[in-house]
């Protein structure tokens, strides 16, 4: 008898425990879109903010138009920390709850954001849809929010990288930046009153110093758009932020990351199942270290992707405009999309981006 109770609890708790990790899907939620006059909070969930860039971001968001909230504090750093756990996860949290900030600006990547996941209360974040940006070690809270949410977040260029560079955001990332987030581009004019439904995200003539994405596998395929930098997704593995994929269009990029450490990380994807029913893939810009050694070195990252992709069931771009590099363009993660590896094109099929209250006829 005690075998058998000793059983049915394990038995009992084994099932709960399945149940825990399996989460339902989240209804998708939407931000509302930005205008001239809002605010934005620019925060430091992950590595310190480098001062001379974050004063000249906010330079030029103030002169677009918008108010920027950037507290002296939030310049604090803990070696590679910009401060502990508890004060980046409670920054991030008051920037959600207040209700006069309208968009959520991460200053960089970096490292630190994976630490901070177990202390936000995603149920709150969830009743509070706002704009959330970022890139690099972002990811880890566009898949942790976007999961647990269903929030639409945005990965894009940030304040230290792209909007406060010297040099500004390169014409094509400014383009997407900003069609992304703003009001103002969802316009129709032929009708005020009426929004676009969605827009594609594709290398034109108008930017012809961006280098045209390569195909690795023809076709279409449509899914919600997850993912984003490779080894924050390949570190969230095991954990309950792990990403889901089955369905999806799974988007990833790098940067200083040989071959076999693209390798690797792919593996550990494809050994989970990952890369399995997926509706499509976009890998992004991937680099690696200029100075690490290469001799006897004979295989490519791109190498690696062709191993990995080349048979696959579903589209597959390759250096995807998005990432790591100057021409970075803004991909809303969880929004529905089409991805049309033949002509190079992923297309949005809704805005990732609400209509502002003020704005409705």
């Amino acid at each position: 008898m005690n075998r058998l109770l000793t059983t049915l609890l394990v038995t009992t708790l084994v099932l709960a425990s399945l149940a825990l990790s399996v989460r339902a899907e989240q209804p998708i939620q939407f931000a509302k879109a930005l205008q001239p006059g809002d605010t934005i909070a620019i925060v430091a969930p992950a590595s310190p903010l480098d001062r001379e860039r974050l004063v000249r971001a906010k330079q030029r968001l103030t002169e677009l138009g918008f108010k920027v909230r950037m507290p002296d504090e939030v310049f604090r750093a803990n070696d590679y920390l910009a401060g502990s756990d508890q004060r980046r996860a409670e920054e991030l949290m008051d920037a959600f709850t207040d209700p006069e900030i309208d968009a959520i600006f991460p200053g960089t990547g970096g490292y630190g954001t994976t630490r901070i996941l177990d202390l936000l209360d995603f149920e709150e974040i969830g009743k509070h849809p706002k704009i959330m940006i970022g890139f690099s070690d972002i990811t880890a809270l566009h898949i942790a929010i976007h999961q647990r949410t269903g929030l639409v977040t945005f990965h894009s260029p940030v304040p230290e990288w792209g909007l406060g560079s010297p040099e500004k955001l390169a014409p094509f990332a400014d383009h997407y930046f900003w069609r992304a987030l703003l009001a103002e581009k969802y316009s129709v004019p032929e009708d005020p009153n009426m929004w676009s439904k969605g827009y594609a995200i594709e290398v034109t003539s108008g930017h012809p110093e961006v280098p045209a994405p390569t195909i690795l596998v023809t076709g279409k395929g449509t899914g919600r758009v997850i993912g984003g930098n490779l080894s924050l997704v390949h570190a969230l593995m095991g954990t309950p932020y792990e990403v889901e994929t089955k369905g999806r269009i799974l988007f990833l990029e790098d940067v200083g990351e040989a071959p076999y450490r693209v390798d690797r990380m792919l593996q550990t994807l494809k050994s989970a199942g990952k890369l399995d029913d997926l509706a499509g893939v976009v890998l992004g810009s991937f680099t690696r270290r200029k100075n690490e050694d290469t001799d006897g070195e004979e295989i490519s990252i791109d190498d690696v992707f062709h191993d990995f992709f080349s048979d696959a069931d579903y589209p597959v771009l390759m250096n995807f405009p998005a990432g790591h590099q100057r021409n970075n363009g803004t991909i809303p993660m969880g929004v529905l999309a089409e991805l049309d590896a033949t002509n190079k094109r992923l297309t949005l099929l809704e805005n990732p981006v609400t209509r502002p209250s003020s704005d409705t006829p």
